[in-house]
C-alpha cells in the first residue's frame, strides 16, 4: 500500500519544477497523497498551476504569508475542499540580496524583520492555520539548511532566520504535540534551486559539495522528496521536533577535505 493513501497534503513555496518543495510534491503524489498548492506573488502562478495540474491537483490558492487575513482565507479553502488535512509543508524563505550580500553585523533591521518575517514567523502561522483541520493529528514540515547552526559564508542573515526556523521546530512540537500533530524540518544539503540563485558562491560550494561529503554526491529534489514521504507517513508516527539531515553526511564532519583528483 502506497505510504500516504488517504491523506492530504497542502503545499507551499513551490516556484518552479527544479523546487524542493515540487521534488516533495512529486513524492508525495506517487505515494498516493491528495494535494493542495498556495503560491506567493501572482507571478508564479503560470508555473505553479500546470505543476498541479500535472498530478492530477486543482486546488492552487494565492497566499502572501506577510497577511493574516490571506492564510485565513486559504485555510478556510483548505477546510471546504479537503475537509481535513494530514500534511502541511512548508518550503518558504526570503532575504534581500543585499542584506545576504554583506557581512551579517551589517543587517539592516529592515532586512533583518523581512528576513524574519517571511522565513520565520510565516511557518507558526501556517501551522497555527492548519492545526484545526489536522483532526486526525498530522505532520508539519518545514526546510532548514545547515547553516542554522554552522556560520556558513555569505549566509548572513538567513542563517539566524534559520536557525530561529529550527527552534520554532521545538517549540511548536511541544505545543502540538498532544494534539497528534508532529512538527519536523529537514535539513537538506545544497540544491539549484531558485532561491539558491540569491547565496553569493553558491555555485563554488555546489561544486565542491560532492568532493566533501561522506557519501560523495549531491542532493537531489528527489532525495529530500523521500524523507518528506517518511515524515509524513505513519512510519514516522514518534519523530517530532527534530531536524533531519539530507546532506549525504556533511553535517557530521568536523574539517572537510576536499577530494583530490589525479590529472590525466
Amino acid at each position: 500500500m502506497s505510504l500516504l493513501a488517504g491523506k492530504t497534503a497542502l503545499i507551499f513555496g513551490v516556484a518552479n519544477d527544479h523546487s524542493i518543495a515540487w521534488g516533495i510534491a512529486k513524492a508525495m503524489h506517487e505515494q498516493g497523497a491528495r494535494l493542495g498548492f498556495s503560491y506567493a506573488v501572482e507571478s508564479l502562478e503560470r508555473r505553479v498551476r500546470p505543476l498541479a495540474e500535472s498530478i492530477g491537483s486543482t486546488f492552487v490558492e494565492p497566499c502572501d504569508v506577510s497577511d493574516d487575513s490571506q492564510i485565513e482565507d486559504v485555510f478556510e479553502k483548505s477546510a471546504d475542499a479537503f475537509g481535513t488535512v494530514d500534511t502541511l509543508v512548508h518550503a518558504i524563505a526570503f532575504a534581500g540580496r543585499e542584506e545576504l550580500s554583506r557581512p551579517y553585523s551589517e543587517t539592516s533591521r529592515e532586512g533583518f524583520r523581512v528576513a524574519m518575517d517571511i522565513s520565520v514567523y510565516s511557518f507558526t502561522a501556517l501551522a497555527r492555520a492548519a492545526a484545526p483541520l489536522m483532526k486526525n493529528g498530522g505532520s508539519m514540515l518545514t526546510l532548514t539548511y545547515y547553516g542554522a547552526q554552522k556560520v556558513t559564508t555569505n549566509y548572513n542573515v538567513m542563517g539566524v532566520a534559520k536557525a530561529a526556523l529550527e527552534a520554532s521546530v521545538r517549540y511548536l512540537a511541544a505545543d502540538l504535540g498532544p494534539r497528534g500533530i508532529r512538527v519536523n524540518a529537514i535539513s537538506a544539503g545544497p540544491v539549484r534551486t531558485l532561491s539558491a540563485a540569491g547565496v553569493s558562491g553558491f555555485k563554488r560550494l555546489y561544486r565542491q559539495f560532492a568532493d566533501m561529503a561522506p557519501l560523495r554526491r549531491n542532493i537531489t529534489p528527489e532525495d529530500v522528496g523521500g524523507a518528506a514521504v517518511w515524515l509524513a507517513s505513519d512510519l514516522a508516527q514518534a519523530v517530532t521536533g527534530e531536524t533531519i539531515f539530507v546532506d549525504s553526511g556533511y553535517n557530521i564532519l568536523g574539517v572537510p577535505t576536499l577530494e583530490e583528483h589525479s590529472s590525466s
